[in-house]
């Protein structure tokens, strides 16, 4: 059935009859359809990478209410896949550049902006009162958020992730299907979870993966089709190929299981252990000794200079290294083969984009006897900002 079905909705103008027409001679849709998605109102969780084409497709297709929600500003390096924004945009808040481009796609379509982060504190009175949430977070905590508000307020959520040249959409919270949690009950350990900046991501796949999202967001709010409420799709650009798994509700789910547990919200971060927190709360990082860049500069000049070493991954390695200084590449996956060639007396400072996994490195070095191992604090990047600006930072 549709959403918002039983509704009394006015007709097309001639004009919106105009616009719309190749999608209201579609059988499926019709002119009863269109009004269906004037009338409807879907809520955009991040105006990244997903939320992009997302908000672009569904202001479009003529959905009369659209709610973008992102705490983040425009930066760079977004520009590459997050295609609602521009380059005249960097700086702007995400939802301000979001809001200008969608009315200059549809001006008929009302535009609410929620310029925050979406917490425990805020989303039951953001998500409610929307037909559909269309997820397009880049972490964990929001993830499991969204889903659990959902879940409670009885709104259905389309669920999208990407990684590199992969991605996964579905419809949680909709009908007896089941939610986020019944596919992961527990979040994963937040150092198994590296950051598309860390990891990367086709700049082209989250624009597939977010078109399924609104098509999927669509399709909900017109009762049309099989949406994916029990099947997980999954997408791999490299191979070109979509595979299904089908997902079932578990009874023993805590939040839509036959006997839930979480009957409120919770702390999520807490939760997930800081996963993949958004730039608004950095991910806390192991507490390991570290070294200042400018300190590192001082040491490598002077005596007996520190060994050096890079445990990102060899893609990242070819960006931006400190090979001049005797930096020697080990990706953290393969630190431990490598223990045996490394002096435990010996001075080490490891470091990576940030400072992330090189603390995370510090960290296991120390567990096998190695007191001497420093953290870069803030990685080659902030290298490249203080010591060497002709370092591209990423």
């Amino acid at each position: 059935m549709a959403i918002g079905a039983g509704r009394r909705v006015a007709g097309l103008t001639p004009e919106e009859t105009l616009r719309y027409h190749r999608q209201i001679i579609l059988p499926q849709v019709g002119p009863a359809g269109q009004e269906r998605l004037k009338h409807a109102s879907v809520l955009i969780v991040g105006a990244g990478g997903l939320g992009s084409p997302a908000a672009l497709y569904l202001a479009a297709a003529g959905v009369g209410r659209l709610g973008v929600v992102d705490g983040d500003v425009v930066e760079l390096s977004n520009l590459q896949r997050q295609v609602l924004h521009d380059t005249p945009s960097v700086g702007r808040s995400k939802t301000e550049s979001a809001g200008r481009r969608i009315a200059r796609i549809n001006p008929d379509v009302r535009i609410e902006e929620y310029p925050v982060r979406l917490d425990s504190g805020n989303a039951m009175s953001i998500l409610d009162g929307w037909d559909v949430v269309v997820d397009g977070s880049d972490n964990f905590p929001t993830r499991y958020l969204v889903n659990d508000a959902c879940v409670l307020l009885g709104v259905p959520f389309v669920y999208g992730a990407i990684f590199r040249f992969e991605g996964q959409a579905s419809v949680f919270a909709h009908g007896d299907g089941p939610c986020y949690r019944c596919l992961f009950r527990d979040p994963p350990p937040p150092e198994m979870v590296p950051s598309c900046a860390e990891a990367g991501v086709l700049g082209v796949l989250p624009g597939l993966v977010g078109t399924i999202q609104a098509t999927e967001a669509i399709k909900l709010v017109l009762g049309i089709g099989d949406p994916l409420v029990g099947r997980l799709l999954l997408v791999d650009t490299l191979a070109m190929q979509f595979r299904e798994v089908e997902l079932r509700r578990d009874p023993g789910c805590a939040v839509c299981g036959d006997a839930p547990t979480i009957t409120e919200l919770i702390d999520y971060e807490e939760f997930c252990g800081g996963a993949a927190a958004p730039s608004a709360a950095p991910v806390e990082r192991p507490s390991v000794p570290e070294i200042d860049v400018e300190e590192l500069r001082a040491r490598i000049g002077v005596g007996q200079p520190p060994r050096i070493l890079d445990v990102r991954e060899p893609h990242e390695w070819r960006i931006s290294n400190l090979e001049a200084y005797g930096a020697r590449l080990v990706p953290l996956g393969q630190l431990q083969d490598v223990l045996d060639e490394l002096d435990p007396a010996e001075d080490v400072v490891i470091y990576c984009r940030t400072g992330h996994r090189s603390a995370i490195a510090v960290q296991q070095l120390a567990s096998a006897g190695f007191e001497k191992a420093l953290n870069l604090r803030g990685g080659i990047n902030e290298w490249a900002r203080r010591i060497d600006p002709s370092l591209p930072t990423y």
